[in-house]
């Protein structure tokens, strides 16, 4: 299809340090103003993607601006599709860049880094990156209620950023959904809609209340917004390395969003000058029970077949990703690889990282670094290479993956030789463990 290059809107910005154009199809290149507008309606159906003016982004950021910038996604303001100043910062992003030690020995790894999105603000996941983003161009397109269907993370962050904006908020959620994120969602008073079916079924009903009632869905009639919050993901990591770029990533894939648009994030750092260029090799983490973007990549395919999702990685488990293809497409030019772990390993995922780095991660961390671990063993990371594993939420919301799988307390009087042969006991049971492990 030829490239087309017709915007169908006048644009006006009330920001002239704004460096966002316009909206332009991924697929035939088409543009449209800058609206709450998702798929390319006049020519191909592709998804939209906000274009920025690159040459205009170098001469108004450099490293010493955004230095200068507020300790939040926002001292990447000029990156993001928002035309004012008017953004709703809560603290979101700048989350540490943990040098790992334990993980890194046990794992064989010289190099390796944890991007931490567990203690993100202000609802423990990198969702809220997301959705500052596009509540803010909510706001700006004079949204009042807003929306998302989502697995719980997204659902939580809506919520906690809406009430904090002061945006009526309805969010959509399956209904079989772990307690700790519909109790993260119902704590900021939003309605809660739980769907009977998979996350799938609940993203086709919201499309059809989006174009009913005409609300600001962040992941739909927003999509091209919000994805953007994902970009600083890669902004973050490449400054915490001293403006650098790795040369490995792993992060998990859903819809594929997260995992390109970090790939986007450093593409945009060389584009304006911030960062030098080199090769990153992107790998990608999904659970067994749903992996149809591992699947295509293991059978050499450049289409998706959706799938059931029937995995604990409930906040992964998206059947048919939106993104999916553009993630095959990163994966295969960076000399990537996407791996998938079975429910077992996502398990043992989630303790290995918490008993050596102390990082609590939920289920989709604990795919992350299965895969880590499953790359590094089959020879697919370079102990020398400079690794960034991404973590994107928090264990607490997910306790029930690990009921069960990390023992229970001792129990004692309140006594010294109860103690004490508890203490003993304890002991015994931990060298045993060791023993088995070595045979």
């Amino acid at each position: 299809m030829t490239q087309a290059t017709t915007t169908h809107n006048q644009i006006h910005s009330t920001n002239t340090n704004t460096a966002i154009e316009n909206l332009k199809c991924k697929e035939c290149g088409e543009e449209y103003s800058l609206e709450a507008k998702h798929i390319c309606e006049d020519v191909c159906f592709g998804p939209l993607e906000v274009k920025y003016d690159y040459e205009k982004l170098s001469q108004i950021v450099s490293r010493e601006t955004i230095e200068a910038g507020p300790n939040s996604i926002w001292r990447y303001r000029h990156f993001l599709p928002v035309t004012t100043d008017n953004v709703i910062d809560v603290g979101t992003g700048m989350t540490p860049l943990v040098k790992s030690e334990r993980l890194a020995r046990r794992l064989g790894l010289k190099n390796l880094y944890i991007k931490n999105d567990a203690v993100n603000m202000p609802t423990l996941s990198f969702k809220d990156r997301v959705v500052s983003v596009a509540l803010s161009r909510a706001r700006e397109l004079g949204f009042s209620t807003v929306s998302c269907a989502s697995t719980g993370n997204l659902a939580n962050s809506t919520a906690a950023i809406a009430a904090k904006a002061g945006l009526e908020c309805c969010v959509f959620i399956p209904a079989d959904l772990e307690a700790g994120k519909v109790l993260g969602t119902l704590i900021y008073n939003p309605t809660v809609m739980a769907v009977k079916g998979n996350y799938d079924q609940v993203n086709r009903l919201c499309c059809e209340v989006a174009n009913t009632y005409g609300w600001g869905f962040v992941n739909i009639n927003l999509r091209p917004y919000y994805s953007e919050g994902s970009k600083t993901l890669g902004f973050e990591v490449a400054e915490q390395l001293g403006w650098k770029l790795p040369d490995h990533v792993v992060a998990p894939i859903a819809s594929g969003s997260l995992y390109t648009k970090i790939y986007k994030g450093f593409q945009e750092f060389v584009k304006v000058g911030l960062v030098e260029d080199k090769a990153v090799r992107f790998s990608g983490a999904q659970a067994e029970g749903c992996s149809p973007v591992a699947q295509a990549f293991k059978e050499g395919r450049d289409f998706i077949n959706p799938v059931k999702p029937n995995t604990i990685a409930k906040s992964i488990a998206i059947g048919n990703p939106a993104d999916g293809i553009y993630a095959l497409e990163v994966a295969r030019k960076t000399n990537g690889n996407i791996e998938a772990v079975n429910d077992a390993e996502i398990i043992e995922g989630i303790k290995l990282l918490a008993e050596t780095e102390g990082i609590f991660t939920e289920t989709a961390g604990g795919t992350t670094i299965a895969v880590l671990k499953k790359l590094v063993e089959a020879g697919k990371i370079d102990p020398e290479e400079t690794t960034v594993a991404y973590i994107t939420g928090n264990g607490l919301k997910t306790q029930e993956a690990v009921q069960g799988e990390i023992g229970e307390p001792l129990t004692i009087d309140a006594k010294l030789d109860s103690f004490e042969k508890a203490w003993e006991r304890a002991q015994t049971l931990e060298r045993l463990e060791w023993q088995q492990v070595l045979v």
